[in-house]
């Protein structure tokens, strides 16, 4: 439990237990529900947290308020790492009355059986709890159909759900001013780009629902609560959700024996002489992809390249192009590739299949198919590849 302002309290908790968010992201520093209670005339509670902690969060919310009953529970996304405690908040509190939008009770009787005590609300509806009132902003497929986000109009308070949320356990404090929020900038980005990443026009339309609105605190369901940071937090949604990107390379490739992870040094090498100072480069096979999409999110130039495996691409590379399709990603991102094969030739032809069909990013270059091993030939079409690419990302 810890205060943010003008009687509204953290009552979230920490999970440091979980390797990968969702069955899919690794959480290398762990991952925060973040809940929030108001404590008005009525007291309202904002999200629950997964379920595995509700006693942890009973507790919280009991050292805030005691005995007193909860009258309010607003639902800003019905996601189960957030609304997982709602049938027992319901048992401790029989009477709390559930705040939240048409598609959020269908989800709500769908995943729990729960109906009945609800509030049914509209974008501008609002809802007094005394001294304060609440106003809700519907912000669908931000990036589930139902979100919202409710406002605190007396404290200028943003409760965003899923947005502006990031990776990472809290390590004590929980408003950025309190704490280092180096480690979580980049978190940012791989939460973005891995789970809202898809929805670039419905975050957009979000911000121009919000703009204009005077906003103190942004009390998110993963990571800080933003205070110091919002103008940076928002303008790097902002960013993320128009796809622009700053100037740099990733270079990701799959390997076997070492070969096409040679192609790849000599591309970086020469990107590098050209004039790219970002450049970052992946095995697919030994990073989790989460990285790597996050840096594509960032970075203008993309270069992949794989070997051919049965007839076709190798796997994790396929994977990979599988997820950067999609993200849908839109804007200025330029790709080049590059294969190897033993003695049929395939990969170079399949990651082109993939961009035409899929991907369609900007082509840069000419794809660099190697038989075998590096030879002198290939060297130089590497390093043409690479000078290409720097030639584009720098113009």
């Amino acid at each position: 439990m810890q205060s943010i302002t003008n009687n509204i309290y953290y009552v979230g908790v920490n999970d440091r237990n979980k390797r990968l968010f969702e069955g899919l992201w690794p959480l290398p520093n762990g991952v925060s529900y973040n809940s929030y209670l108001i404590v008005d005339e009525k007291i309202c509670l904002i999200d629950t947290v997964e379920i595995d902690f509700f006693i942890q969060f009973i507790e919280n919310i009991r050292r805030v308020i005691g005995e007193r009953t909860i009258d309010y529970l607003v639902v800003n996304h019905m996601e189960p790492d957030h609304s997982g405690s709602l049938a027992l908040i319901r048992k401790y509190y029989p009477d709390i009355q559930i705040v939240g939008n048409k598609k959020t009770f269908g989800m709500m009787q769908g995943f729990y059986g729960l109906q009945g005590g609800e509030i049914e609300v509209k974008n501008g509806d609002t809802l007094s709890l005394g001294s304060r009132e609440l106003q809700f902003v519907l912000t669908p497929m931000v990036h589930w159909p139902e979100t919202m986000v409710t406002l605190d109009t007396s404290s200028n308070v943003l409760f965003s759900g899923d947005a502006f949320g990031c990776f990472g356990a809290l390590n004590g404090g929980v408003i950025d001013s309190q704490i280092n929020c180096e480690t979580f900038w980049l978190e940012m980005v791989r939460y973005y780009s891995n789970i809202v990443g898809k929805y670039g026009t419905p975050v957009q339309q979000a911000l121009k629902k919000l703009d204009g609105v005077q906003i103190d605190y942004i009390c998110s369901t993963h990571g800080p609560v933003w205070h110091e940071h919002i103008e940076r937090v928002i303008k790097e949604y902002d960013r993320m959700s128009k796809y622009e990107v700053e100037p740099g390379l990733v270079i990701c490739y799959g390997t076997m024996y070492g070969n096409t992870e040679r192609m790849a040094e000599v591309i970086a090498r020469a990107a590098s002489e050209a004039g790219v100072k970002n450049i970052v480069m992946y095995n697919v096979s030994q990073t989790h992809h989460s990285y790597i999409l996050r840096d594509i999110f960032r970075y203008s130039g993309l270069i992949v390249g794989a070997p051919t495996y049965n007839a076709g691409l190798y796997h994790q590379m396929e994977v990979l192009l599988s997820e950067i399709a999609g993200k849908d990603i839109k804007g200025n991102h330029f790709l080049g590739w590059f294969g190897s094969h033993g003695w049929a030739s395939k990969a170079c032809c399949k990651i082109e299949e993939w961009n035409e069909t899929r991907l369609h990013f900007e082509t840069v270059g000419e794809a660099v198919d190697m038989k075998q091993s590096l030879t002198a030939d290939t060297e130089q079409q590497c390093i043409a590849l690479g000078k290409a690419m720097a030639q584009r990302i720098l113009s």
